[in-house]
C-alpha cells in the first residue's frame, strides 16, 4: 500500500512542473494578445523568452521541487500582468476597490503606482529559493554563506536588471523608454527597487534556513 501511494505521489510530482509551464504558456498568450503597449510588452518579455528555455534545460539536470516551480510560476504570472498593462499602469487599486471596497492608495497615501515595487519584492521572495537550490547543488556553502550567497545572487541580478533598464531607456528614448524604465518621476526608483528585492530575498533565505533548523 505504501509503495503504491509513494508511486502515485512521485507520478504527480513529475507532472506538476509541466502543468505549471503549460498554465504559464496559456497566461502568456492571453496577456500578450492585446497588451496596452506592444513594444513595451516585447521588451518586458525578452528575458522571459531567455529564462524559460534555460529553466527547462536545467530542470532536466537538477529538477526543481513543486514548491520552487510554483514560486516561479507566481512570479512569472505577476510579471506578465505588469507587462500587459506596463508596470506603472496596472490597475490594482481599482481591482481591490471593486473586490474588497478598499483602496491601498487612499489607506497608505500612495502618490504613485506601486505595482513595480511589488514585483521587485516578489522577485527576491519567490526566486531566492530557486537560487539557493542551484547554489547548494553546485557550491555547497556552509555556515553563513548558505544565507549570504543566495541573497547576494538575487541582489546582483536586481542591480543588473536596473542597469539593463537604464541602457534600454537611453537607447529607445521617448515614450517607449520611459514606459520600460517606469520611474514615475522618482529619482530614487532604482534604489528602491533594488532594496525591495534584497529585502524579499533576505526574508526568504532567513525563513528557509530557520525551517531547516526546526525540521
Amino acid at each position: 500500500m505504501h509503495d503504491r501511494e509513494a508511486s502515485i505521489a512521485t507520478h504527480w510530482r513529475g507532472r506538476v512542473p509541466g502543468a505549471l509551464l503549460a498554465l504559464f504558456a496559456v497566461a502568456w498568450l492571453v496577456l500578450g494578445y492585446a497588451p496596452r503597449y506592444r513594444q513595451d510588452w516585447l521588451l518586458e518579455n525578452v528575458l522571459v523568452l531567455v529564462a524559460i528555455p534555460v529553466l527547462v534545460w536545467s530542470h532536466r539536470r537538477m529538477p526543481l521541487g513543486n514548491g520552487l516551480c510554483l514560486g516561479l510560476f507566481v512570479f512569472g504570472l505577476l510579471h506578465e500582468v505588469g507587462a500587459h498593462y506596463t508596470y506603472s499602469e496596472v490597475p490594482y487599486d481599482a481591482w481591490l476597490q471593486s473586490l474588497l471596497g478598499w483602496s491601498p492608495n487612499e489607506a497608505f497615501g500612495f502618490g504613485r503606482n506601486h505595482y513595480d515595487r511589488l514585483i521587485h519584492f516578489a522577485y527576491g521572495l519567490l526566486v531566492t529559493p530557486v537560487a539557493m537550490h542551484f547554489i547548494e547543488a553546485r557550491a555547497r556553502p556552509t555556515g553563513a554563506w548558505r544565507w549570504l550567497l543566495p541573497v547576494a545572487f538575487i541582489s546582483s541580478h536586481s542591480a543588473l536588471y536596473e542597469l539593463i533598464e537604464g541602457v534600454a531607456a537611453a537607447l529607445f528614448g521617448g515614450e517607449l523608454g520611459m514606459a520600460y524604465l517606469g520611474t514615475q518621476g522618482d529619482v530614487w526608483d532604482a534604489h528602491h527597487d533594488m532594496a525591495l528585492a534584497m529585502a524579499g530575498s533576505a526574508i526568504s533565505a532567513s525563513w528557509l534556513l530557520w525551517r531547516r533548523r526546526v525540521a
